[in-house]
């Protein structure tokens, strides 16, 4: 039986929700992922005919080449330049920036754009398009009842220097996230660490990568994310009412983490976003 929440903290938590349900339909949000090509090194011919390296079924029959040069540079020159933008200007040729510059450079045409990733090395086209039927079938997403129980006050433990936490993900690589701290609290008369991440050097706001007695069942298996405000007065406030599906959860073109084994919590935490459909 869950613990009954006053309207204001309800409001809080449908304020929330609401924002990521926006953010999550937005025309470049992930409902909008289409694909996620991975490029090999030299040139890659780019278009919706077969003949081409990368096929895009949107695209022109041949978009242009995209060249991963050996210096680990990445250049596209378009033939397409009559229907296809870069940045939103008529370029025929420019280096692509990748998604770990805050603005990466951006190839459109039609309703439909990619940007560069690098993970670990590999890098691809990550392509969206705003007419997804992913996008545009979106129903909403099930929640477990807003319950304030689920509102954890943690203790939190400083770690110097910060542990390295070793994270899994969907497309088998791992990546290594500084956890300044760690989250103790109880629950049902037992003790629970969690470990949250910085997920840039910089962040004020804490990740955190969970999975619980839920995941798999209720909850999508691989994890769910929740953010946490930084600690104040050796406390951190975890609230699960806003904890929320991976992009992996709605498209099998995301290269999200997983739930690290540090955490994947003995417990069912019934709170936040259900699974997604039958999920991925």
């Amino acid at each position: 039986m869950g613990t009954p929440a006053d309207d204001n903290y309800l409001r809080d938590i449908e304020h929330w929700h609401a924002g990521r349900i926006e953010r999550l339909t937005a025309p470049d949000g992930w409902l909008s992922l289409v694909g996620l090509e991975w490029l090999k090194p030299g040139m890659n011919r780019v278009g919706s005919a077969a003949d081409n390296d990368v096929v895009l079924a949107k695209a022109p029959p041949h978009l242009g080449t995209v060249e991963w040069v050996a210096d680990g540079t990445v250049r596209i020159e378009l033939d397409a330049t009559d229907v296809a933008m870069i940045d939103g200007k008529p370029l025929k040729v420019a280096t692509l920036l990748d998604d770990s510059h805050p603005q990466p450079t951006a190839v459109s045409f039609g309703s439909v754009h990619f940007i560069l990733i690098d993970r670990d090395g590999r890098k691809g086209l990550r392509v969206r398009d705003s007419a997804a039927a992913t996008r545009t079938g979106f129903t909403g997403i099930e929640r477990f009842p807003v319950d304030p129980a689920w509102r954890i006050v943690a203790d939190w433990l400083p770690l110097d220097p910060p542990f390295q936490l070793a994270t899994g993900t969907v497309i088998g690589t791992i990546e290594n996230y500084p956890a300044p701290g760690k989250a103790v609290f109880e629950r049902d008369g037992q003790r629970f660490e969690l470990y949250p991440v910085l997920e840039a050097p910089g962040d004020r706001q804490l990740f955190l990568i969970f999975a619980d007695a839920t995941s798999g069942k209720e909850t999508y298996g691989a994890a769910r994310f929740l953010y946490a405000d930084p600690p104040c007065d050796g406390k951190i406030v975890l609230d699960f009412n806003k904890a929320y599906n991976p992009p992996c959860a709605f498209t099998p073109y995301a290269a999200c983490p997983l739930a690290p084994p540090e955490n994947r919590l003995g417990l069912r935490v019934v709170a936040g976003e259900e699974k997604y459909g039958k999920g991925h």
